[in-house]
């Protein structure tokens, strides 16, 4: 096959596929639902906020608890913060704990995982391979 040939048949395949399948992400950062309930603020899908970005509940709910300076309960499958938040914030600070805890520094790709070696915590990418040491302290 000459490069005439391969260039016509690639763009022959470019031209078939939807425009909406290439600009569409897989990967969305999820928004929190929830309700103030009195001086409270309530969300109802923490668990499936944290399953969404495949990190441990207790590494999510210690960040919250550190970036929004207050303290917080579980009742039934609910996470209940002791003072009112807007939900704009619970979903910046859920914004900011995917850019530095579940997105790949590298390729941006949200298929990491967190590993530890010796005194060191980085994030891994299995879909690029890349290592980056992770910049957060919960000191």
């Amino acid at each position: 096959m000459d490069d005439k040939e391969y260039n016509k048949l690639l763009e022959k395949a470019l031209n078939e596929i939807p425009v909406d399948a290439i600009s569409k992400e897989r990967f969305e950062i999820p928004k929190v639902t929830g309700h103030l309930r009195g001086n409270n603020t309530v969300v109802t899908n923490i668990q499936q906020v944290s399953k969404d970005l495949n990190r441990e509940m207790d590494q999510l709910l210690k960040f919250l608890l550190k970036e929004l300076a207050t303290s917080a309960k579980f009742q039934g499958n609910s996470l209940v913060f002791n003072r009112r938040i807007p939900a704009s914030s619970l979903n910046e600070k859920i914004k900011k704990f995917a850019d530095v805890f579940v997105l790949c520094k590298t390729c941006g790709k949200p298929d990491t995982e967190i590993i530890k070696e010796r005194n060191l915590t980085f994030i891994k990418c299995n879909a690029c391979g890349a290592k980056s040491p992770l910049n957060y302290s919960f000191k």
